[in-house]
């Protein structure tokens, strides 16, 4: 068996998993929900997020954290870390595992409730939902820093009907 010359040259490392630096983790309960609320508010905000897209983000988590003391055994564990410019949030919860799927729309007017996981998906810059033998592992995330476009304009801020950098001439 011949030995791969990349994988043991010292300058090519074999990646391994990415667990970015972790800046919070805390197990909670209905009891802690508003204490965890301004820890991860202080934690966000020290991690550079800040302004409305840092308000968003926590009220998000926020959202997760009270799905999962209301539906997910009243109990559950957050995970805050930051991998390069991204901020990810894990909320788990032992909670049974519903079967079917969950639902992350929002519902009609008329229906209290139900709104969490739609929230934090609108919220949020990316929400995964994974369901496990023990629970339900919700993690949303958020870019600390907008990507830009050759034009210097946030990609935030376009339309999605725009293109990704500048027209040439006699395109539209």
């Amino acid at each position: 068996m011949t030995e791969d010359p990349v994988a043991s040259d010292p300058s090519h490392p074999t990646p391994g998993p990415v667990v970015g630096v972790a800046l919070m983790s805390q197990d909670f309960s209905a009891a802690t929900v508003t204490a965890l609320r301004h820890r991860l508010t202080a934690a966000v905000t020290g991690a550079g997020l800040t302004g409305d897209a840092g308000y968003d983000f926590v009220l998000a988590v926020h959202e997760l954290v009270t799905n999962a003391v209301r539906h997910g055994g009243g109990h559950g564990h957050l995970d805050l870390r930051r991998q390069d410019d991204v901020l990810i949030c894990e909320v788990t919860d032992r909670g049974a595992a519903a079967a079917g799927s969950l639902p992350v729309r929002l519902p009609a007017a008329d229906v209290a409730g139900g709104r969490g996981l739609w929230l934090a998906h609108q919220l949020a810059e990316g929400l995964i939902l994974a369901r496990g033998l023990h629970g339900l592992t919700a993690t949303v995330t958020a870019c600390l820093s907008p990507a830009e476009t050759s034009a210097g304009i946030p990609a935030t801020a376009r339309r999605h009907d725009e293109p990704d950098g500048p027209v040439a001439d006699g395109e539209q």
